[in-house]
C-alpha cells in the first residue's frame, strides 16, 4: 500500500472515530480541537471526505500485511 492511501485511511478512520463520538457522546472532537465550527475544522471535514473518496480503489484490492 502507497503512503498516499495509508494517509487516506488514517484520515478516514479518523473521521470515524469522530462520528462515534458524535453518536455514542454527542461530542464533536474536530469541533473540540478547533475550537468550534470555523474554517479549519471545515478544512479537516474536506479533506476526510476527500481520503474516503480516494480510498474506494482499496475496497477491490486484497490485504498485504507484510508490506
Amino acid at each position: 500500500m502507497s503512503t498516499f492511501y495509508k494517509i487516506c485511511l488514517c484520515l478516514v478512520i479518523i473521521g470515524g472515530l469522530n462520528w462515534g463520538l458524535v453518536g455514542l457522546f454527542n461530542f464533536n472532537l474536530v469541533n473540540w480541537i478547533c475550537g468550534g465550527f470555523n474554517w479549519v475544522g471545515r478544512i479537516i471535514y474536506i479533506l476526510v471526505g476527500i481520503a474516503a473518496v480516494c480510498c474506494i480503489p482499496l475496497l477491490g484490492k486484497e490485504c498485504d500485511y507484510e508490506n
